[in-house]
């Protein structure tokens, strides 16, 4: 996925932005302390820096309590188009289907911006066989119907070892675009795999066998580059595993933004306000202390300011 792509995704997003900034502690302009709660659930992939960013606002602001979720981004979008959470974080896009449920349940969204981050096809340390796939190879592994069972279906090459599937669930946005970047259609996948919204699990998985075979975000392979490989994936001409810089360029074929989707109503509140200000200036120092790809600054501070702008109309109306 080219980074035009990447970055277009992300500009769609910001034509309604908000933002309100937390002084003397925690305090609003006219010096009351700032309480309440602030929800979140949704992507497991965004979790990380999701986690991250509350923990960090909490000592800033310890009298709101900010939850974060993990329900896989379609299940987040679902408690968020029917108005029970605040933010919806996500790995993908919000679908036609999910946005029409916001119009009829008249919820006003803006989408922000988070990081980058590469789906990482991962094998245990103790696999000592692949080092790489081309994609048309993952595509026969992963495609619906699949009859590949072993190692050396795939290729001749390679032992006469079980496969052992690890991915995320079908509520993943992570599921959503692998499929279509691997398929060319999303949700297309055999479903005859271990799937968990939680990628933990999938990381115990695939670790345990030299024989396994998973994909799941970036930073969760960072965190465990310990126990686990990732593969590079041959595709047109070239050979790229996930990296810093192969993420943030464009040039991983996997390589795609993370994002949190806002409530409008939702940010007329103080801490919710407080939460998101804090959330767009400390993104990507922290998502970068996680194991994802920071975005241009500039891309934070556009957000912020048109995040202020939106704040600023709703009060005066």
């Amino acid at each position: 996925m080219k980074i035009i792509k990447i970055a277009a995704l992300l500009a769609s997003g910001l034509s309604a932005t908000v933002s309100f900034a937390a002084k003397d502690g925690c305090k609003t302009p006219d010096g009351k302390e700032i309480r309440g709660a602030v929800k979140m659930d949704g992507s497991s992939t965004v979790f990380p820096v999701a986690e991250a960013i509350a923990e960090e606002f909490q000592k800033v602001c310890p009298r709101v309590r900010v939850t974060v979720g993990l329900s896989g981004t379609g299940g987040g979008f679902k408690k968020f188009t029917s108005g029970e959470i605040d933010i919806s974080n996500a790995s993908r896009s919000i679908k036609p289907k999910e946005k029409a449920a916001t119009e009829k349940n008249k919820i006003k969204y803006m989408k922000l911006p988070v990081a980058f981050d590469g789906i990482s096809v991962i094998v245990s340390k103790k696999n000592t066989f692949l080092k790489e796939i081309a994609m048309e190879d993952l595509k026969r592994i992963w495609e619906p119907g699949s009859k590949i069972k072993y190692w050396n279906e795939v290729d001749p090459k390679l032992p006469k070892k079980e496969i052992k599937l690890y991915g995320p669930g079908a509520d993943s946005g992570t599921f959503d675009f692998f499929t279509e970047e691997v398929m060319g259609v999303s949700r297309a996948s055999r479903s005859d795999y271990v799937a968990s919204e939680d990628d933990n699990v999938l990381v115990r998985g695939v670790k345990a066998s030299d024989a396994a075979l998973g994909y799941f975000g970036y930073a969760y392979y960072i965190e465990n580059k310990s126990t686990l490989n990732s593969v590079k994936i041959k595709y047109k001409g070239k050979t790229t595993g996930p990296t810093f810089e192969t993420i943030q360029d464009g040039s991983y074929p996997l390589a795609r933004p993370l994002l949190v989707y806002l409530n409008v109503g939702s940010a007329k509140r103080p801490e919710v306000q407080a939460f998101v200000d804090f959330f767009l200036k400390n993104a990507g120092k922290l998502s970068k202390e996680v194991g994802y790809i920071p975005l241009p600054k500039e891309t934070y501070e556009k957000a912020l300011a048109e995040f202020e702008k939106t704040v600023k109309n709703m009060q005066t109306h």
